[in-house]
């Protein structure tokens, strides 16, 4: 099993995921509370605190997908390898 690829995948969602925290409304949220600026009325923030955690969890979603298509390909080149229709790897 590949640990090198399975870390560099999970590297890189993480790396969205901060990316589209810090970025977002919450990133914005933490500056401003930072540099002394009044929130937003508290619906607002409430409705931007709603969406993100949709958009977290469509991150979410599409990590899930990704994990059991990887566990899918895994298991076929490990079934295609025992038929010996494939050579041994490298």
């Amino acid at each position: 099993m590949a640990y090198e690829a399975i870390f560099g995948i999970v590297a890189v969602f993480s790396t969205i995921i901060v990316g589209m925290i810090s970025f977002g409304p919450i990133g914005k949220g933490i500056g401003d509370r930072l540099r002394g600026k009044a929130a937003g009325a508290p619906s607002a923030v409430q409705d931007q605190l709603d969406e993100v955690l949709s958009r977290l969890e469509d991150v979410q979603r599409q990590l899930g997908e990704a994990a059991e298509r990887q566990e899918f390909t895994e298991r076929m080149l490990a079934q295609a390898r025992g038929k010996g229709a494939l050579g041994p790897g490298a």
